[in-house]
């Protein structure tokens, strides 16, 4: 039987987080089941040696690590027997969203570490591991073993780059952008609407074959000055119209983009709705059947070249929303 890991969820919306975790356990294992969802956290089994290619990936997961189980905070009884790595260890805890109002978190990590301390010694600064308590549904356990690293994702931050539009997608939401699709890793992943880069350079740095393209020859160019900023290849590129990348690139696993929108933003005079239309058309053709497009657009829309398969909500501010789409290609038989 195959251990269990506690996914920690991040909090900035409701369904993105846990289809984020799902597609990339897809991607990554041969196989997994999802023991449990909840607010904030998912439980899944799969082989441990998927674990680091899963958290090298993953954008909106706080942490993860195997899971210990569910404690009533009124008995404690049954984790005297608690399966523990070696050495010293620290407990820490949170709980989400206000949640288990009524119960003393900070009494319930002293209780937990007054258990555990029967069998291993408790070291708070420097613990050799530590167990992450998670005050929800109820009390979940488990030892940490992957943190994602947000410093690493902020230094790829819009600003950060040699050639940027301050228009653009957080690194964090372009990884789950590419996440959401299941591409493999080595996959090949394009960016019709590449603008100034960020997923492209977030499909390159996960270990996929990125590929870019754009009408406007300024966005291609600084796209690749970026990619060699941060020492990442690019595997193909273009400048072309997003009518014709489906002359252009074939069998592409994943499509993934953040097309233009907003008054700013350079369309060659074309009505931007009439954009979207046209990469409706154009993104099946360049896709291998069955795969997937992440599409994120500032309304909601459908395609009868594409089946939709989930639409994720982010109210980023005031009146801008993002609508991260994912669609699947049909084949060709099913478009006729």
């Amino acid at each position: 039987m195959s251990p269990q890991f506690f996914f920690e969820l991040s909090g900035e919306s409701k369904d993105m987080p846990p289809a984020e975790a799902i597609r990339c356990m897809e991607a990554e294992t041969d196989s997994f089941d999802v023991v449990r969802q909840g607010p904030g956290y998912i439980i899944a089994e799969f082989d441990e040696r998927y674990l680091d290619g899963i958290a090298d990936r993953i954008a909106l997961t706080k942490s993860m690590g195997r899971y210990l189980g569910e404690y009533d905070p009124d008995d404690l009884s049954n984790l005297e027997g608690a399966d523990l790595p070696e050495g010293t260890f620290a407990v820490r805890g949170k709980r989400f969203e206000g949640m288990m109002r009524d119960a003393d978190s900070q009494g319930m990590v002293r209780r937990i570490g007054g258990v555990l301390s029967k069998r291993r010694d408790v070291n708070l600064r420097e613990p050799d591991f530590v167990v992450r308590m998670q005050m929800c549904d109820t009390v979940h356990l488990y030892i940490e073993q992957r943190v994602t690293d947000t410093d690493l994702l902020e230094k790829r931050k819009v600003g950060e780059r040699p050639f940027f539009s301050p228009i653009s997608l957080h690194p964090k939401y372009a990884r789950a952008l590419i996440n959401l699709t299941g591409v493999r890793r080595g996959g090949t992943v394009l960016d019709p609407f590449c603008g100034t880069g960020g997923i492209v350079i977030e499909a390159a740095e996960m270990g996929m074959r990125a590929m870019a393209s754009d009408f406007d020859p300024e966005m291609v160019a600084g796209c690749r000055e970026n990619l060699d900023f941060y020492g990442l290849e690019i595997a193909d590129f273009d400048t072309i119209d997003i009518g014709d990348i489906g002359e252009r690139f074939h069998d592409i696993d994943a499509i993934c983009t953040d097309p233009p929108y907003g008054r700013s933003t350079k369309t060659g005079g074309e009505d931007i709705d009439h954009i979207y239309a046209r990469a409706g058309e154009a993104i099946p053709r360049s896709l291998r059947e069955g795969a997937r497009a992440g599409i994120v657009l500032p309304h909601a829309v459908s395609y009868d070249t594409m089946a939709l398969e989930n639409v994720y909500l982010q109210r980023v501010h005031g009146s801008l929303s993002r609508h991260y789409h994912i669609f699947r290609n049909r084949s060709a038989k099913q478009l006729f």
